[in-house]
């Protein structure tokens, strides 16, 4: 919520969107995108890549020079530059987040208040699930994306974003989230320790972390129905609180799907964390309704008998 409200993390989707479709796109497809989306315009996927990685190499960039100014001051100055530095990482992850979802045909994720409301930050941390690699925060983006793009909608739900089963999801999410920010804070303390050498170490340490992590978001967001273009010729846009249809949002994702999948690390060790594999084991009833179809593996241990 602090690297939220920090000055210049929020992004203007209609302004990020107008500058930088521009360069590629005609004036028709870049105000159609912004009255509706990039899918919606038609851009061609070549053209949302090289702008996604563009904006991704300039975050990655101003992330990185900010962390190696952090280290120049040296071990006594720790208590100030680790703080200060981390809330500058997660504030350039929640831009290039917001960059991305806006690239990919995601809604305007902020209310137009001044607060930080409980569905946008939900939405903002199932996007940082992503980035650390945890697979129910890739199953709750595919199955919010999914949801949306069923509608033409300008802004989140927020009613159906607060309520039901993303919202635990998202409490478990953050959880992880937390544990990461511990790791996160003591490898930055032990790349600044030395004075000057720590300015190369910790932008170095940076880059190699924000990189990879924006990627991962880039390639799950290109591959949801969201990005594809599923809503290119759904009709007139309309701004909504409650869409019909996203209470739903229990038909798709089943909480005990989600109960042992928040580390990475112990929950896909067998699977992928890129592209529209989506990870995330999204009930598929159409499959079940096959008798020839694959018996389904079952639940996976609980949590509790490890």
């Amino acid at each position: 919520m602090y690297a939220a409200n920090l000055p210049g993390v929020r992004i203007d989707r209609e302004a990020y969107l107008r500058k930088t479709l521009a360069r590629s796109c005609s004036a028709e497809q870049v105000e159609r995108a912004v009255r509706e989306s990039p899918a919606a315009a038609g851009i061609p996927a070549e053209v949302l890549e090289k702008a996604a990685n563009d904006s991704i190499r300039y975050e990655a960039g101003k992330v990185s020079a900010l962390s190696a100014a952090a280290g120049i001051p040296g071990v006594l100055f720790l208590a100030a530059t680790v703080p200060a530095d981390l809330a500058q990482y997660f504030g350039h992850m929640l831009r290039i987040a917001q960059k991305l979802a806006y690239l990919y045909s995601w809604p305007d994720l902020f209310s137009g208040e001044d607060d930080l409301d409980d569905a946008t930050k939900g939405v903002l941390t199932l996007f940082l699930g992503v980035m650390f690699g945890t697979h129910s925060a890739n199953a709750a983006v595919g199955a919010i994306a999914t949801r949306i793009s069923k509608q033409i909608i300008k802004q989140l739900p927020r009613k159906a974003l607060t309520k039901g089963v993303v919202y635990p999801v998202v409490k478990k999410v953050a959880a992880y989230l937390g544990v990461q920010m511990t790791k996160q804070t003591f490898a930055k303390g032990v790349s600044k320790a030395i004075p000057v050498v720590g300015a190369v170490l910790s932008g170095g340490l940076t880059l190699a972390t924000y990189l990879p992590m924006a990627k991962r978001l880039k390639n799950h967001l290109s591959g949801l129905e969201l990005a594809t273009g599923a809503r290119a010729d759904a009709g007139d846009v309309i701004d909504i609180e409650d869409v019909e249809g996203f209470e739903g949002l229990d038909d798709l994702v089943d909480l005990k799907d989600f109960e042992d999948a928040t580390d990475a690390e112990e929950a896909g060790k067998d699977a992928t964390t890129t592209g529209s594999s989506l990870v995330a084991r999204i009930p598929r009833p159409w499959k079940r309704s096959q008798p020839n179809a694959e018996p389904d593996p079952g639940p996976e241990e609980p949590a509790g008998s490890r």
